[in-house]
C-alpha cells in the first residue's frame, strides 16, 4: 500500500472483500493514479517521438514539428508527474523505476536520432549520455549510505537539456538556429558542472557512512567487551562467595571436634576422680579390719 487516497489511485473507496484477495486488489488499483498515468503516457511517447523525428529522412520540417509536440509533451509530463506524486501523496514502487527510465529515454531518444542526422556533434550526445548513466550509477553505489538529492543545478540542468533538443528538433534557421547552438552549450557546461558536484557529494556521503559504519562496529565491540568483562566479574564474585562458604564449614568443623576434645576430657578427669576415691574407699576399708583384727584379744 502506498497511503494513496482510494479515489486519486483509481479506486472507489469501498473496502475490498476477500481478504488477501481484496488487498491485491486495492494495492493493483492504486498503480493506476494520475502520476504514473503521466510516466506511462511518457514511455509511449518515446517511440513514437523517434518514429515522427525519422520520418521522410528526419528532414521534413512538418513531421519534426510533430516531433517536436510529442517531445514537448514528454517534456511537460515529467514536470507535472513528478509534482501531483509527491502533492497528494502517490507515490509509487513503480513512479520510483519507471520515472527516471522515461527521463533518461526520452533524452537519449533525442540526442541519438539528432546526432544520427547529422544536426548535433556525437561528443555532445557522448558527453550528456554518460554524464546521465554515470550518475544513475553512482546513486547506485551509494544509496545504501543515504540518497543524493536533485540540486538546483540539477534542475536547470535538465531545463537546459530539454530546451536545447527541443530547438534541434524544430527546423531552426537564422538567429533561432545560433541560439540554440548557445543553449546547448550552456547545458553541456551544466551537465558536466552538476555531474562534478554529484561525484563530490557522492564521495563526501560513502566517506560519512564508512565512518558511521566503522563507528557502529567499534561501539558494538566495545559492548560486547564490557558485557565479557562484567560476566567474569560476577563469576568471581560466585567463587569467591563458594570459598567464603567453605571456610566456614571449616571453621565450625574445628569447632565441633574442639568440643568434642573437651567433653571426653572432663568425661576422663571425673572418671579418674571416680577411681581415686574408690581406691581411697578400699585402702581405709583394709586398714580398719587390720585394726580390728590387731585389737581383739587371742582365744
Amino acid at each position: 500500500m502506498t497511503g494513496v487516497p482510494a479515489s486519486a489511485a483509481g479506486g472507489t473507496g469501498r473496502r475490498a472483500p476477500g481478504g488477501k484477495l481484496g488487498a491485491a486488489a486495492v494495492n493493483q488499483a492504486s498503480l493506476w493514479n494520475i502520476a504514473n498515468i503521466l510516466t506511462m503516457l511518457r514511455l509511449v511517447l518515446v517511440p513514437a517521438f523517434v518514429v515522427l523525428l525519422l520520418q521522410d529522412g528526419g528532414y521534413d520540417p512538418a513531421w519534426r514539428a510533430w516531433a517536436w509536440a510529442a517531445f514537448a509533451v514528454a517534456m511537460i509530463t515529467d514536470v507535472f508527474d513528478g509534482h501531483l506524486a509527491r502533492t497528494y501523496n502517490l507515490v509509487t514502487d513503480f513512479g520510483k523505476i519507471a520515472d527516471p527510465i522515461a527521463d533518461k529515454a526520452i533524452m537519449a531518444a533525442g540526442l541519438i536520432c539528432l546526432s544520427a542526422l547529422g544536426d548535433l556533434p556525437w561528443w555532445v550526445t557522448g558527453v550528456i549520455l554518460f554524464r546521465e548513466l554515470g550518475i544513475t550509477l553512482m546513486r547506485f553505489w551509494v544509496i545504501r549510505h543515504g540518497v543524493i538529492p536533485a540540486s538546483r543545478g540539477g534542475k536547470m540542468k535538465t531545463l537546459a537539456q530539454g530546451t536545447a533538443v527541443g530547438m534541434y528538433v524544430l527546423a531552426l534557421t537564422g538567429p533561432l538556429a545560433t541560439l540554440r547552438w548557445w543553449v546547448m552549450a550552456l547545458a553541456v557546461v551544466l551537465t558536466v558542472a552538476t555531474g562534478l558536484d554529484y561525484v563530490r557529494q557522492a564521495v563526501v556521503l560513502r566517506r560519512r557512512g564508512l565512518a558511521a559504519e566503522r563507528a557502529a562496529a567499534r561501539a558494538a565491540e566495545a559492548a560486547g567487551a564490557a558485557e565479557a568483562a562484567a560476566g567474569a566479574a560476577r563469576a568471581g564474585a560466585d567463587g569467591a562467595g563458594a570459598e567464603a562458604d567453605g571456610g566456614v564449614g571449616d571453621v565450625a568443623g574445628v569447632g565441633l571436634a574442639a568440643g568434642d576434645a573437651e567433653a571426653g576430657g572432663s568425661a576422663g578427669r571425673a572418671g579418674s576422680a571416680q577411681a581415686g576415691e574408690g581406691a581411697a574407699s578400699g585402702g581405709s576399708g583394709g586398714a580398719g579390719g587390720t585394726a580390728e583384727a590387731a585389737a581383739e584379744p587371742p582365744r
